[in-house]
């Protein structure tokens, strides 16, 4: 059975940081392009960063460029998402998700597999 299941996800100080997980189970995620996404209540769900699988290269959303990180373990069949300067506009749910493809990209409906989501809320 296919799971993905995200972590790490709180409350923190605007400029502070927090490192989200997301862990794969009944599927290889090497095997497939990964990605970040957050969903605010009554918003859509808008891509953050995703990696392609063949060749490792990364996008981000332009606001969060220079400021989040994506990553993986193959290893631990982990991916994750480092978050520093976090500002209050990046509370929101955050889920990862899993496609097959050319390349990653950050439109959600491109996504087959997806995690239920970690809370992140940015406040003082």
């Amino acid at each position: 059975q296919v799971q993905l299941v995200e972590s790490g996800g709180g409350l923190v100080q605007p400029g502070g940081s927090l490192t989200l997980s997301c862990a794969a189970s009944g599927f290889t995620l090497g095997d497939y392009n990964i990605g970040w996404f957050r969903q605010v209540s009554g918003k859509e769900r808008e891509g953050v960063s995703c990696i392609t699988t063949s060749d490792n290269t990364t996008h981000y959303r332009d606001s969060v460029k220079g400021r989040f990180t994506i990553s993986r373990d193959n290893a631990k069949n982990t991916l994750y998402l480092q978050m520093n300067m976090l500002k209050p506009e990046d509370t929101s749910i955050y889920y990862c998700a899993a496609s097959y493809g050319y390349r990653c990209s950050l439109r959600p409906y491109e996504y087959a597999y997806w995690g239920q989501g970690t809370q992140v809320t940015v406040s003082s």
